[in-house]
């Protein structure tokens, strides 16, 4: 590895220890569905998110939610000794894209045959505190 590159890295590897996130990798959902829902939390603070996600009847709530619960974790075990409630958490960026999609052959009238497109995404969510603490 040259030393432009090592340097590099060592940059954004400094840069990834104060980001606090989670990655939700081949949701059997469709985007369009988790979009939904990741549009309605998107700036909300934690708490608000979580209820949010607790009361909603959609089926795409509940791997947000332990999603969300991942990212909490995760900042939790860069920053000891700091409680959540003082922290001021919230939900920064959540953004979804499609993964792979599973094609399937659905048989219809006179030999045709339609596709089905099963489709998956990726989650990824992003939390940070609204004022940063003087540590």
């Amino acid at each position: 590895m040259g030393k432009r590159k090592k340097i590099r890295a060592e940059k954004i590897k400094e840069q990834k220890k104060k980001q606090y996130y989670a990655i939700l990798k081949n949701c059997p959902t469709s985007p369009r569905k988790m979009r939904l829902l990741a549009d309605v939390i998107r700036g909300k603070d934690i708490n608000t998110a979580l209820d949010i996600l607790t009361f909603s009847p959609k089926e795409a709530s509940g791997r947000l939610k332990v999603l969300l619960k991942s990212a909490i974790a995760n900042w939790e075990q860069k920053n000891e000794g700091v409680r959540i409630e003082e922290a001021d958490l919230y939900i920064k960026t959540i953004f979804v894209d499609s993964a792979r999609m599973l094609k399937r052959i659905q048989p219809r009238a006179q030999g045709r045959a339609y596709r089905i497109r099963k489709r998956s995404n990726h989650v990824t969510l992003f939390i940070d505190t609204k004022q940063k603490p003087n540590i």
